[in-house]
């Protein structure tokens, strides 16, 4: 009988050493799970068109008054991206197509999302970024500040509100799609060659040798992109957001349709590998932003500053003064500028080939280096500065000051992208009699601040002037995002190459003897209002454009510097940061001199949309596809989120299907009419078949298609629709 009792607490006893086997797996993978949980965020991604007028303002970048638009050649988007931890902190990270970020910009939108979301306390100037890319082909008139608004004529109000609905609604999408357990990782990898030089290497060259000497693997500019991976919990791509040093400057101060340049065009590249080809630009559900960092001094105009007339015609310009002599042996600014990588400098030719570098770095990053997963809390610290005579602690103890604001002689000179003109040359130190007269009829320095900005000669005091309002802003944001370890420093203006390496290398310091193990660390720059440009005090002493351009003298970088090290702290110890009052919105106060559209005519015995010059019968993938209509304005109606054109291909049961619009690389808008016309205008739209085969063109039956909206003498409003004749397209 001792037997059986003996077998069955045998099998008890395996039965028990399974069961807690079993027990002791499951407990395994439950803390793996957690584990898991732990390491991953609430993420939701965004992506909205905010394009603004197509038409009759002035572009922001070059202020040349003359770069006028005319119609569009990529869409302008805004890329959103919500971060929340398991303790609901979060923050919300906007990279936009557009020229740089707006104290007045971010007062709407946040007005908006408190009026969409019905709740105040979500996003606030706290936890939102909104950091431009920089582009110089969008349009202008969206900052409250007069300095910014001679050429477009004031304050354009329909920039801000195409800005404010395309910003918020990419918002509002993330919001609404945030989803569990996506993954964040980031990736630097190698660097990313023949896409960048400095604009002013002989300022670069001021900073000290030693200093110099940690970064000689990259030279006088930032050669890595810095990439954040953002993966969903069942492996899906959800979004790509990455950093790299570049100026939205491909297209130069000529160019009259809209563009994203090349950081826009990286994006569309990129979100069309991810999307598939056959999705329409930003309709797709994956998001990847070509953001802004420390741009200051950094060119995408590889072939580098020569002299393009004068006895010197084809020689470098003057390194020091970027001038060249013209017939007379007069040192002039105008002649000297760098052209991009295209043929012949072509710019649409540059901006392809920047952007695409670009884009094939970042997709191998993305796809074979973004594996250093993110993890930790999120969490935010936000100040406003009043930057004018601000106490800065100097390395030797000593105290500098801010100045109120101010730009220098070198101002006007422009760059090597975009030349000045009035005989301003970059590098003066000195001023001239003439140019102090007619600047001090705006506003005369006084010797406190002259010895301030020194060496910088006061060309325009903008600090000073209030009439008829703010000339420049005296009190900015900045603000600092931690994700995990992962550190953005949001910046409202272009640091230099060393500016940003400088404040990189502190900043990152600072939260390692903190205990931050590994910290990564990069700058959002053009973000949240602009104040120009940031250099290194030895950088200032140059006074080329980008020190002329430092609005508050030569502490410009230690005064941010020192705040950013201050919210930093206040961030990892848990305290909350003090701050100056906000900037004053100028809303009520801004003046606007844009015409607005009073009506739009047609020649008798024509209607809107009718064909003025038709396609011909076949085009071949080496030609341009060309088709004019009667057209209206395209102020009447912006057409966000939807298109002044399509390209449409006959399907085999005789329906169309839309293939491109005026969001595609491959496509042009352009428009001519307004003062002169009479009141009738042209639409012109063109398809560049050889650019539509590299994205999977095929050969068929295609027509292209107008849409407009007329505007009655009434003010009363039409939509109208034109299409051409069909036409083959053969190989």
């Amino acid at each position: 009988m001792s037997q059986p009792s003996n077998f069955s607490f045998e099998r008890r006893s395996a039965a028990i050493a399974r069961h807690s086997q079993m027990y002791q797996l499951i407990t395994l993978l439950v803390a793996l799970l957690a584990a898991n949980v732990a390491n991953a965020y609430k993420v939701g991604v965004g992506s909205a068109d905010m394009t603004g007028p197509a038409a009759q303002v002035n572009f922001m970048g070059y202020a040349v008054p003359n770069q006028i638009g005319r119609g569009i050649h990529m869409r302008l988007h805004a890329r959103a991206y919500v971060v929340v931890d398991d303790d609901d902190s979060r923050i919300a990270f906007v990279s936009i197509d557009g020229g740089m970020g707006s104290d007045l910009l971010n007062l709407k939108v946040l007005d908006k999302l408190s009026e969409a979301l019905g709740d105040d306390s979500i996003y606030s100037y706290d936890n939102l970024a909104i950091s431009g890319t920089h582009t110089h082909s969008g349009p202008a008139g969206f900052l409250q500040y007069v300095l910014y608004q001679f050429t477009s004529l004031g304050y354009v109000e329909e920039t801000m509100d195409a800005f404010v609905e395309g910003i918020s609604t990419a918002i509002l999408e993330a919001h609404n799609n945030v989803q569990d357990g996506v993954e964040i990782a980031y990736a630097t990898g190698n660097k990313l060659l023949d896409s960048n030089i400095n604009r002013s290497p002989s300022s670069y060259l001021l900073n000290p040798e030693e200093e110099r000497a940690q970064y000689a693997d990259e030279g006088d500019t930032d050669k890595n992109m810095l990439m954040l991976k953002f993966t969903g919990s069942d492996g899906e791509d959800l979004a790509m957001l990455n950093w790299f040093a570049v100026h939205g400057t491909c297209m130069n101060n000529t160019n009259k349709l809209i563009s994203g340049d090349n950081k826009g065009l990286a994006s569309y590249l990129f979100e069309r590998e991810i999307n598939g080809v056959d999705v329409l630009p930003g309709k797709g559900k994956f998001v990847a932003a070509f953001a802004s960092t420390n741009l200051g001094d950094v060119s995408p105009n590889t072939q580098g500053p020569v002299c393009h007339s004068g006895p010197n015609e084809g020689q470098p310009c003057d390194f020091t003064s970027s001038t060249c002599k013209d017939d007379k042996g007069k040192d002039k600014n105008e002649a000297c500028y760098s052209l991009g990588p295209g043929t012949n400098g072509n710019m649409v030719e540059s901006t392809k080939i920047i952007a695409t570098n670009q884009f094939n770095h970042a997709l191998d990053l993305y796809k074979n280096q973004a594996t250093n997963k993110v993890e930790g809390k999120v969490a935010y610290r936000h100040t406003f500065l009043d930057m004018r005579n601000r106490d800065v602690l100097l390395e030797d103890g000593s105290i500098g000051k801010t100045c109120p604001a101010s730009l220098g002689y070198s101002f006007a000179a422009g760059t090597t992208d975009g030349p000045g003109m009035f005989d301003f040359t970059q590098g003066t130190n000195s001023s001239s009699p003439f140019w102090n007269v007619v600047s001090g009829f705006i506003s005369k320095p006084t010797e406190e601040e002259i010895a301030c900005q020194s060496p910088k000669p006061i060309l325009l005091n903008t600090g000073d002037v209030e009439k008829p309002y703010e000339w420049d802003p005296a009190t900015v944001p900045i603000s600092v995002f931690q994700i995990g370890q992962f550190f953005i420093l949001n910046v409202p203006g272009e640091l230099t190459t060393m500016a940003g390496r400088r404040m990189r290398a502190h900043i990152k310091k600072v939260i390692e003897d903190n205990g931050v193990v590994d910290p990564v660390v990069t700058i959002a720059g053009l973000t949240n209002t602009y104040t120009h440009y940031i250099t290194t005090f030895e950088e200032y002493q140059a006074q080329r454009y980008e020190a002329a351009s430092t609005l508050y003298g030569p502490h410009t970088l230690g005064a941010y510097m020192q705040e950013m090290e201050r919210i930093v702290l206040d961030l990892l110890n848990g305290d909350e940061s003090v701050t100056d009052s906000q900037p004053e919105d100028l809303t009520e106060a801004q003046i606007s001199f844009v015409p607005p559209v009073v009506v739009d005519f047609v020649g008798i015995g024509n209607k809107f949309g009718d064909v003025k010059d038709d396609a011909e019968k076949s085009y071949g993938f080496d030609e341009v596809v060309s088709v004019s209509f009667h057209a209206a304005n395209p102020r009447n109606n912006q057409r966000l989120e939807d298109t002044f054109l399509s390209v449409e291909k006959k399907n085999d049961d005789g329906s169309w299907g839309v293939k491109y619009v005026d969001g595609d690389w491959c496509t042009k808008f352009m428009w001519e009419g307004g003062v002169g016309h009479a009141g009738q205008s042209t639409a012109t739209v063109e398809w560049d078949l050889a650019e539509a085969k590299e994205v999977g063109a095929e050969e068929g039956t295609y027509k292209i298609c107008y849409f407009g909206t007329r505007k009655h003498v009434s003010g009363k409003f039409e939509e109208f629709t034109g299409c051409s004749s069909e036409f083959a397209v053969e190989a």
